[in-house]
């Protein structure tokens, strides 16, 4: 753990222990609530009202096991897996659809935020028709450089939320936008608070997922004796999909924590009132915890099965990703059918000529051309 200095002139801790991320995000004396008045700020956006508070993320006990208790069914292991054909059908169609344009081809627009929109659109009940406007107010959401544009991007997505959840409540249905506008009276809870809900899974069940299957593909196109396996032992699918996951970390940097009271861990006393950032691009490469860290290895759960999914990409502790074993079925069907049906795929400008995002804690590309 080290001291930073943070764009305001704040300091935090930046937490990079594999151990020490685990016990602290953990720690019931370590705060996710955002709308206290010393939570760190890392980026200047995160100072928009539409952040504070964070449905589901930005919230401590009670409230916070209240507002997850409304999704676990649906996101449930039994749930996940009943989505499953219907996944595999939409991919295959998506990459039917691109070998049938013929190359080059976008693999963001074409491929990979297709797969996530379509899955989240069905799952909350929002219309597949409003994608272009729900992609692209969350990438103004999550890459503003001022709290004004994010505050922007947010209001136009909670408004749409919010007359979404409204015609559910004049006409339900059996979708999870109608399951959650039951609970608009709740004690606890409220409108406010279940419309940011929904905009926590409609942004955070897209983009992350359409940046891990891009930057995915890139890896293993980095790596063709990786991807060789993948082609040659279809079982290794799990091992490479969480063997991207701990190498590529989507989110690095979104773990924000405060303290609410003095920690001390390992010696060193964590004060009451101090941020912790957590890397978890470090903690996923901390050699206490992998043999050769910085090596992309798709074997590594075979020959370690408990390192398979000790990874921090989807956080731990009482705040872990909700929609992980959904987005790892998206990763697993969405690189098994496209490495099936185009082989030969490969890059169609140079590796360094790349768009990639920047400014962001997510990282991304902002388009992945491709052909073959």
């Amino acid at each position: 753990m080290n001291r930073v200095t943070l764009f305001d002139g704040a300091t935090a801790w930046l937490v990079t222990g594999h151990s020490h991320s685990r016990r602290l995000l953990a720690d019931p004396r370590v705060s996710a609530d955002r709308s206290r008045p010393d939570f760190p700020v890392v980026l200047p956006r995160f100072e928009a009202d539409v952040f504070k508070p964070l449905a589901i993320i930005g919230f401590d006990p009670p409230q916070h096991g209240l507002q997850r208790g409304l999704l676990t069914a649906d996101f449930s292991m039994r749930s996940v897996r009943a989505k499953r054909e219907s996944i595999e059908r939409l991919v295959e169609s998506l990459a039917d659809r691109m070998l049938a344009a013929g190359p080059p081809a976008d693999l963001v627009l074409d491929y990979s935020l297709p797969i996530p929109s379509m899955v989240v659109a069905d799952l909350l009940g929002v219309p597949y028709a409003d994608h272009q406007f729900f992609e692209d107010a969350t990438v103004r959401l999550l890459q503003a450089t001022t709290p004004q544009g994010a505050e922007a991007a947010g209001e136009e997505l909670l408004n749409y939320l919010d007359e979404q959840i409204r015609l559910r409540e004049r006409d339900p249905d059996d979708t999870l936008l109608s399951r959650l506008g039951e609970h608009v009276h709740d004690e606890g809870l409220g409108r406010d608070i279940i419309n940011k809900i929904a905009l926590a899974l409609l942004v955070g069940g897209h983009d992350t997922t359409s940046q891990m299957i891009a930057l995915g593909v890139v890896t293993l196109l980095d790596h063709p004796d990786q991807l060789a396996i993948l082609r040659s032992d279809p079982s290794a699918l799990p091992g490479v999909v969480e063997e991207l996951l701990r190498m590529v970390s989507v989110t690095d940097l979104a773990g924000v924590r405060v303290a609410t009271e003095d920690v001390e861990i390992d010696g060193q006393v964590i004060a009451r009132g101090e941020g912790l950032i957590f890397c978890n691009s470090m903690a996923n490469r901390d050699p206490a915890v992998y043999d050769a860290p910085y090596e992309f290895d798709v074997r590594r759960s075979a020959d370690d099965p408990p390192a398979t999914r000790r990874h921090l990409t989807f956080g731990h502790g009482p705040h872990q990703c909700i929609g992980r074993n959904l987005a790892r079925m998206e990763l697993e069907i969405a690189y098994r059918v496209l490495f099936e049906k185009i082989p030969n795929l490969r890059l169609a400008v140079p590796r360094d000529e790349l768009p990639m995002r920047h400014g962001s804690t997510m990282q991304g590309v902002h388009r992945l051309p491709v052909t073959w």
